[in-house]
């Protein structure tokens, strides 16, 4: 019988978005790194990017929580198996630390662990205090830590800040708004970690800036109770699966790459900027990225095209999503007017907008069975290919997302969360010998060491984090 684990951990949460919580988190990461202690970070929701930036931070492998794409039983496991291995458990909110249902704050609840609050000082003094309070206050059962000041001016003003707490509020420190802290952003949020050359030295000043302002000291365990663990079905054993992944491809969920393998599939990375050739290979996986800022090279990479182009020909399985989706096109032109010709296996053009197209959860009924997802974009796409299906958007927010296919190739601007139904995964990926899977009814497990999937169809806030191109 799996025995429940403890181990300190905070939420790290905010009043609303660009309150700076992914770079306190990053620095939180850091700084116990550098104390020599192990620290296991979490994102909350759908998220590519900050997760990056948590990964450098923290030396270690970043994954998603959430109630409903997630779920509450795997949520529960990854928990529980980081509390196992680590010294402190991060978890990076999103959005306001009330917003949406569920929120953040319901997650905090869920498991137990208390919030610390992001908030930016930039032009306040005491007002600071009664915001603070109020995030402590407005959910009595909220478990809280305490408030953590970022993007502050001075030595004094800091004074003045933590000077204005109540009611016995603790006081976690502050970080100052030196450019040499904040990490830059662009129109899908965060640049990724791989393009920031001095993204190591970000880090270590942020640490060295909120140990100078903070105790160091460990938060109070909490306790994580353990999942019911399940094994994962061979349903990819031995089927090799082609992954882009380079600077226009980037966006895939570690746990969607862990069912892969837990399945039995073999991983083969490469890059269709770079590389010449697709490695051999019985499927391939185009997940999103910024395609948009490489489709130029993207273009003029004529031998990958055509290497592209013979792995749809010969009937293999192909799964595209956002920005791989993108990369079928006949085209795709960008914010400056720019038009690439790329792959024109999915007949049609994409135009890059400079505000948001999309942005919604999505679950998707395909023949091969229901998945989970969501989508964020700026482009525009046209076509005259008929959808085999469209996103339902559990909170009504914008984007009944398309599915488009032909023979063994799927394309939508849809994320798909894998392990929300992993047979469906795998009848997607499965050469044509073992596609007999498709439309096996959704398992409630599903991976190595994995618990029933049970999630709660909920409302959701209708912002979610930057992600997806």
């Amino acid at each position: 019988m799996n025995q429940p684990r403890h181990c300190p951990a905070v939420l790290i949460a905010a009043p609303a978005s660009g309150q700076g919580k992914t770079t306190v988190t990053a620095a939180l990461a850091r700084l116990h790194r550098n104390l020599g202690r192990k620290v296991r970070v979490f994102k909350c929701g759908p998220d590519f990017l900050d997760p990056m930036i948590h990964e450098r931070a923290s030396g270690a492998p970043v994954y998603q929580l959430d109630m409903w794409m997630v779920g509450e039983q795997e949520s529960r496991r990854l928990l529980w198996e980081a509390a196992g291995e680590a010294d402190l458990i991060l978890i990076e909110g999103v959005m306001g630390l009330f917003d949406g249902t569920p929120s953040s704050a319901d997650l905090a609840r869920h498991f137990g662990v208390p919030v610390l609050a992001v908030i930016d000082g930039t032009a306040m003094a005491q007002t600071f205090g009664a915001l603070a309070l109020g995030l402590a206050r407005y959910q009595a059962d909220l478990p809280f830590a305490g408030v953590l000041a970022n993007r502050v001016g001075t030595v004094r003003h800091a004074q003045l800040l933590e000077g204005s707490l109540t009611e016995g509020l603790r006081w976690y420190g502050a970080l100052s708004r030196e450019t040499g802290i904040e990490l830059p952003s662009r129109h899908l949020g965060l640049v990724q970690a791989s393009e920031l050359n001095d993204l190591d030295l970000r880090l270590d000043a942020a640490a060295e800036a909120l140990a100078g302002s903070c105790e160091v000291a460990l938060p109070p365990p909490v306790e994580f109770a353990a999942p019911e663990l399940i094994e994962a079905e061979p349903l990819l054993g031995g089927v090799r699966i082609a992954v882009a992944r380079d600077e226009a491809f980037a966006f895939t969920y570690g746990a969607s790459l862990d069912l892969l393998r837990a399945m039995g599939a073999e991983l083969r990375f490469f890059s269709p900027i770079h590389d010449q050739l697709l490695p051999d290979a019985d499927s391939l996986y185009l997940p999103g990225g910024y395609p948009e800022l490489h489709h130029q090279a993207l273009s003029q990479n004529t031998a990958m095209l055509q290497a592209i182009r013979g792995h749809h020909a010969a009937g293999k399985p192909l799964l595209a999503e956002c920005g791989g989706m993108l990369y079928l096109l006949d085209s795709l032109t960008d914010v400056e007017g720019n038009r690439a010709e790329l792959l024109g296996l999915l007949q049609g053009d994409a135009v890059m907008q400079k505000r948001l197209a999309a942005l919604a959860l999505q679950t998707v009924e395909l023949p091969e069975g229901v998945l989970r997802g969501h989508t964020y974009h700026h482009s525009l796409t046209s076509t005259q290919w008929q959808p085999i299906a469209r996103g339902l958007s559990p909170n009504g927010g914008r984007g009944a997302e398309a599915v488009y296919r032909q023979g063994r190739m799927t394309a939508s601007y849809v994320h798909f969360y894998f392990p929300s139904n992993p047979a469906a995964v795998a009848a997607l990926f499965a050469p044509e010998r073992d596609a007999a899977i498709a439309g096996k009814p959704a398992p409630t497990g599903g991976r190595v060491q994995q618990p029933s999937n049970d999630h709660h169809l909920t409302n959701v806030g209708a912002g979610l984090p930057a992600i997806g191109p």
